[in-house]
C-alpha cells in the first residue's frame, strides 16, 4: 500500500507524555493510525478509556488530517468493555511502544487474544524500545498459544541512528514485531 497523500500532523500537548481494517491500541497522539488512514485503511484508534484527555489527542489529530471517518473508542487492556464486544474483526492491530511496562504485558495480549478470536488471522505489528534485556513476552506468548517474529529494521531501512532527518531511535534499542495465533485456527 503506498501512502501519496503529503504531510501528517498531529497532536503533541504538554500535558501528554490500504484497505486493511486496523485497530491501533494504545494511539497516544495516533501517528502510526493516522498515517494508515491517509493510505487508504479503515482505521479505528483506541487507547485507555481511563485517559479521557488521550482519548481527545486521538480525535484532535483526526480532525487535523481530515479524517472524520476515523473512530476513536476508549478500551482499558485487559478489561471486557461494550466497546470491545462492538469491534469488528480486524487483519491489522498496531501497537507503537505499547510493551514498555511488563505488568501491563499480559493485560496487552489479553486484549489481543479477544480480538484474535474475531479473526484468527490477523496480526498485531508493534515497535517498541527495548528498556530491558531481563523482560520478555515469550512465557505470555505461549501461554496465549501465540508466535513472534521479530522484522529486522535492516528490512526497511529503519536500522540507523537517525530517521527521517530526526534524532530517533538514536542510541535506543528498537525491535519490530509480528505477533499472531501459533497455529492455524481455521
Amino acid at each position: 500500500m503506498a501512502c501519496t497523500s503529503g504531510p501528517v500532523l498531529w497532536c503533541w500537548p504538554s500535558t501528554c507524555g490500504s484497505t486493511e481494517d486496523l485497530y491501533q491500541i494504545g494511539a497516544g497522539v495516533s501517528l502510526p493510525g493516522v498515517v494508515a488512514a491517509k493510505c487508504g485503511a479503515e482505521v479505528i484508534l483506541s487507547d485507555s478509556c481511563e485517559l479521557p484527555h488521550c482519548l481527545e489527542v486521538c480525535r484532535q489529530s483526526c480532525r487535523l488530517n481530515s479524517l472524520p471517518q476515523v473512530r476513536v473508542v476508549g478500551l482499558t487492556w485487559g478489561h471486557l468493555s461494550q466497546d470491545l464486544l462492538a469491534l469488528p474483526p480486524q487483519d491489522i492491530i498496531l501497537a507503537s511502544d505499547v510493551f514498555f511496562e511488563p505488568e501491563d504485558f499480559e493485560d496487552i495480549l489479553t486484549t489481543v487474544y479477544f480480538l484474535m478470536q474475531k479473526n484468527p488471522k490477523v496480526q498485531l505489528w508493534s515497535t517498541y524500545q527495548v528498556r530491558s534485556a531481563d523482560w520478555s513476552l515469550e512465557a505470555l506468548l505461549y501461554k496465549w498459544d501465540m508466535k513472534c517474529i521479530h522484522i529486522p529494521l535492516a528490512s526497511f531501512d529503519a536500522d540507523r541512528d537517525d530517521i527521517a532527518d530526526s534524532a530517533l531511535p538514536g542510541r535506543h534499542t528498537i525491535e519490530m514485531l509480528v505477533i499472531s495465533f501459533a497455529k492455524d485456527r481455521l
